[in-house]
């Protein structure tokens, strides 16, 4: 964990009950449901679930890029706070870049191939940073180095499509990076990179809130990932939180039925399995998300609380679970102990 100044203890992006919502022909989803969580200063919060889940559009929200028709019906989001979510377009656009950083999934959709990935930078340092066109060029190429391309100092005049994909991902996240800023949210951002650069990476993302107190919102599908780089992780369900807390409780105890579910798919690291752990059935489409709590068709706990009353987030000694095995009031306790894991934290 990281050593927060006294000035950092108070969150620096605030979620409050975020709402999204698609209106359609055949009436309006509801794609994010009651969304509530904090980062801090120097924190990485990690998001894991299942695709379609809602981690990149709640990421989406937060920067400010949801696609129409979607939109915020509800709920507010805050940096350091001050409400972001309401403001004019130009506004939040000197915000992101400057105040949040974005590293998307796929490289092609950030970069634009009519222009060398050092005018890119050049032109994002310079739009936020009181910079000359010569030091913009040095620290875009110091940049480029921090992310591992090799040769930064001869390949910053190259366009993107002179770059293999790992390599177009590093520039995206340097892209980010670099005019610092206090918040980076970054969407599957070692996807396309090999382990060793995964690993490069993760280290640059946590000496960045070591050194500059960034705050980091990690979303990502590996947990190896989760482990390595998050303080807390949060996981996502049917468009709400079902579980969040520090990320060594949430893998090696997790007290929501649906976490449980994803640590066991882990593959062990000290034995041999004939089949992984699953969790039967799929996660229901936005237009058919039960009454009761979302996950109940496959929870191997339910009862029929879980069929008619959503839960919300509940005290579960370290963690918050949004789960009614965890809620003295229900009529039906049934005891509930997360499995473990062997991912080592």
């Amino acid at each position: 964990m990281n050593n927060l100044s006294a000035k950092a203890a108070a969150p620096l992006l605030e979620v409050r009950n975020l709402r999204v919502e698609f209106p359609t022909r055949r009436g309006t989803l509801t794609a994010l449901d009651d969304v509530s969580f904090s980062i801090r200063a120097g924190e990485v919060l990690g998001v894991v679930g299942e695709s379609g889940a809602g981690k990149s559009m709640t990421g989406a929200a937060i920067i400010g890029l949801l696609e129409p028709p979607g939109r915020i019906a509800r709920g507010e989001i805050l940096l350091d706070g001050q409400r972001i979510d309401n403001l004019p377009r130009e506004k939040m656009r000197r915000i992101r870049g400057k105040q949040i950083g974005a590293i998307f999934q796929d490289p092609l959709t950030t970069l634009n191939p009519l222009y060398t990935v050092g005018r890119q930078l050049q032109e994002t340092i310079l739009t936020h940073l009181p910079m000359t066109p010569a030091q913009a060029r040095a620290r875009a190429i110091h940049w480029l180095e921090e992310v591992g391309i090799p040769g930064a100092a001869q390949r910053i005049d190259s366009y993107p499509h002179e770059f293999s994909g790992g390599m177009r991902q590093r520039v995206v996240i340097a892209l980010a990076l670099c005019a610092e800023p206090r918040l980076v949210v970054a969407d599957e951002p070692t996807t396309a990179l090999d382990v060793s650069i995964q690993a490069q990476i993760i280290a640059l993302l946590k000496r960045l809130t070591r050194e500059h107190g960034t705050a980091v919102m990690l979303v990502t599908h590996d947990m190896g990932v989760i482990a390595e780089t998050a303080d807390r992780v949060a996981v996502m369900y049917a468009g709400r939180l079902a579980e969040i807390g520090p990320v060594r409780e949430v893998v090696k105890a997790p007290r929501h039925p649906y976490s449980a579910g994803l640590m066991a798919s882990i593959p062990p690291l000290d034995r041999k399995v004939e089949h992984l752990a699953q969790i039967d059935g799929a996660m229901p489409r936005l237009s058919a998300i039960p009454r009761g709590c979302a996950y109940y068709p496959r929870c191997p706990h339910v009862f029929e609380r879980c069929r008619v009353e959503r839960p919300d987030l509940i005290d579960a000694g370290t963690t918050r679970a949004a789960c009614w095995l965890h809620d003295p009031a229900s009529e039906k306790q049934v005891p509930f102990s997360g499995t473990g894991s062997t991912v080592h934290v």
